[in-house]
């Protein structure tokens, strides 16, 4: 789930105002890439006829049961649905090696987090869309969504769902937590989590302790590691997650956590006492991207589903399964109509004043080195 600038945070609000009547999603940027490719003689996602086999890597609890049957009933494409992307950065250890080959570990379409989509296509390491096999999508994406400062003119990047990253509470065990800061109160020693990205637990830190992320520096971005440092050494924090919070949280032994808004949602099914708590201080936007890697077998079914899950009807039954925020046009009207419940939900269709006091997920600010030196103080704290 960049690096957006004041004014680009200031139209993603005015998207989320518009939430009450469409639809919205937030994006990130990030840069701080440890290197760059030329991308000058970088390939074109193309292909023929969308037959065959697809194969698409996904987080877990990111789209419903029936969507992928029926991608395959419709188009006869045989379609691999691999669940494993827990964190941008493990998976991209995992696949770089073989990216850096032009392989793609047979995969058509990876769904990364903004600033990690970024960073693969400064590396090489993405196809470039062919805009004339995405009619739909181009259609029924949310226009103030067209042009993140990440992929301004979304090149190689199609939003898959957004959210919030705030506090997800046991409102039971934990009714107080209300800042990012109580995380830290010793009486939840050892019941907290917060997340393996870097991108989304820093900038919550920053803003509980008054700091703005789009104008913090490289020593308040390490300051905030140093604090996080702190806290995982005396045990105050349980562990490192990523969306593998929630099990201990619907078994009581976390409390607390900073998490992604639509789990929230998916975890009240097995304890309705989690909730999602929008941060005093605010919470931070990410959104994450389907992309076609180098490598990738084949294109042309990879287009078809893109095309597919923006078709309001299909789009609107993954996000009443995965309760994260559409970017897709036309979804809340059909909701209205199958589940009110879900269209009124200000975590999947927020109003304004809701996220008020959000903003967009930040990289840190400098040079390649600046950026290598907090990406590798933070991985030191979660490593130990």
């Amino acid at each position: 789930m960049i690096n957006l600038k004041s004014k680009t945070r200031l139209l993603l609000l005015a998207v989320l105002a518009l939430a009450a009547s469409l639809t919205v999603t937030a994006c990130g940027g990030g840069g701080g890439l440890d290197e760059a490719a030329d991308n000058s003689d970088v390939t074109t996602a193309t292909g023929g006829d969308p037959t065959g086999s697809l194969k698409i890597s996904n987080w877990p609890l990111y789209i419903d049961g029936k969507t992928i049957d029926q991608f395959s009933q419709r188009t006869g494409i045989d379609t691999t649905y691999t669940e494993d992307v827990n964190e941008n950065d493990s998976f991209f250890g995992k696949v770089q090696p073989q990216l850096a080959q032009g392989d793609s570990g047979g995969r058509d379409i990876m769904v990364v987090t903004d600033w990690m989509a970024e960073k693969m296509w400064k590396l090489g390491y993405l196809q470039k869309l062919d805009k004339s096999k995405l009619k739909t999508v181009d259609e029924n994406m949310l226009p103030a969504l067209q042009n993140p400062s990440f992929d301004p003119n979304r090149e190689f990047s199609v939003p898959w769902q957004s959210g919030m990253v705030g506090l997800v509470v046991r409102k039971d065990l934990a009714p107080d937590v209300k800042s990012v800061n109580d995380l830290f109160d010793p009486k939840y020693k050892g019941k907290v989590t917060v997340l393996t990205e870097m991108r989304d637990t820093i900038p919550v830190m920053m803003k509980a302790d008054g700091i703005d992320p789009e104008e913090a520096t490289t020593e308040d971005w390490l300051k905030e590691i140093e604090k996080l440092d702190k806290y995982a050494d005396s045990g105050q924090i349980r562990r490192f997650t990523g969306n593998d919070y929630v099990q201990d949280m619907a078994k009581g032994d976390v409390v607390a956590a900073l998490g992604w808004s639509g789990d929230t949602i998916q975890a009240q099914a097995d304890n309705p006492n989690i909730q999602y708590v929008q941060p005093t201080e605010g919470c931070s936007f990410f959104a994450d991207n389907m992309v076609i890697p180098v490598g990738a077998p084949n294109p042309a079914a990879a287009y078809k589903f893109m095309n597919y899950v923006y078709e309001p009807k299909n789009q609107a039954q993954i996000t009443a399964y995965v309760n994260y925020v559409s970017p897709v046009q036309g979804v809340k009207e059909v909701l209205q109509k199958s589940d009110p419940e879900i269209a009124n939900n200000e975590l999947i269709f927020p109003p304004e004043e809701f996220t008020a006091n959000c903003s967009t997920q930040v990289s840190p600010p400098g040079d390649p080195a600046d950026v290598k030196e907090v990406e590798q103080a933070f991985q030191d704290v979660v490593t130990g």
